[in-house]
């Protein structure tokens, strides 16, 4: 979401395992958040679903208070690419809504945090257009490639955003329309803050960008629209919206560099769904809760 251009710190395996406990809290937020949102549910509601599932785990909200944000997930609408602030928006079949949130463990005196974002059409894939479903199919598929492609072995972070633009440009091919990638908000490294070195771009960039070494954890969110990526702030400080008022969509994971692979941190199966079509596993550790 910030940006950051220094290096990042590697993690030891035990902190590693500190942060899959966060990202499964934040997995069961995400699991309670698509059981929960249905036409009719509030935005405030949802939030106070985050709230319950975060409060029954024994962590705590790494959104909430963050900058002054006043809820513990970000649910963006429709046009609303990121950042949206829960309140009494009811929900409607065929909205195209982001779910963003995140959570810390507190062990050894430090906090371990995870973040992940996932998107969904109310009411089900048939309520939403067209338009709502490619969105939503190409976002997810470039984040689900990216993922493919550090478990394979990518030499460089310039993997991502590389990555983002091949699936982006396939998909327009395939549909006849090209997604806009939001270039004002990125990925971001993650571990005893939620926002961490360094910038992780979901666009190809000049230069060589740092080299991918196992303990690296990084949050991977391309955010993309169906029309022009240009996009402003509301008065409310916060949401950000679609200049054009195209649909916008967001998917996002916390990703571990391992010895031989990847960890998808925030994923309940550890991103063994994510990584199959590549005939790949996740790479876990030894003793440490994998789900």
């Amino acid at each position: 979401m910030v940006r950051f251009r220094d290096k990042v710190n590697p993690k030891m395996p035990k902190e590693i395992g500190f942060m899959r406990e966060a990202g499964l809290v934040v997995a069961k937020i995400h699991q309670a958040l698509r059981e929960a949102a249905k036409p009719g549910m509030t935005t405030g509601e949802l939030d106070q679903v985050c709230r319950d599932v975060i409060k029954a785990e024994g962590a705590k909200s790494n959104f909430l208070n963050y900058h002054g944000f006043p809820a513990t997930v970000c649910i963006s609408v429709n046009d609303e690419i990121v950042h949206g602030i829960p309140g009494s928006r009811k929900l409607e079949a065929g909205d195209l809504v982001k779910f963003d949130c995140g959570a810390y463990v507190n062990r050894e005196n430090k906090q371990w945090h995870g973040d992940a974002a996932f998107s969904m059409i109310i009411g089900g894939e048939e309520a939403g257009s067209q338009t709502a479903r490619e969105l939503n199919e190409v976002t997810q598929t470039a984040l689900y490639e990216v993922i493919r492609e550090l478990a394979k072995g990518a030499q460089t972070l310039n993997a991502v955003g590389d990555t983002v633009e091949m699936v982006v440009a396939e998909r327009a091919i395939d549909y006849g329309w090209e997604a806009g990638i939001v270039e004002e908000y990125v990925g971001h490294g993650i571990g005893n803050a939620m926002h961490e070195a360094p910038d992780v771009y979901n666009y190809s960039v000049r230069g060589k960008l740092m080299k991918l070494r196992p303990g690296q954890v990084f949050a991977i969110e391309p955010m993309l629209t169906a029309g022009d990526p240009d996009n402003s702030t509301d008065d409310d400080g916060w949401t950000v919206r679609t200049k054009d008022g195209s649909l916008a969509c967001q998917w996002e994971h916390t990703v571990a560099i391992m010895p031989g692979g990847v960890w998808v941190l925030t994923a309940l199966d550890g991103g063994a769904e994510i990584l199959a079509p590549a005939g790949l596993k996740p790479v876990t550790l030894p003793g440490v809760v994998t789900d």
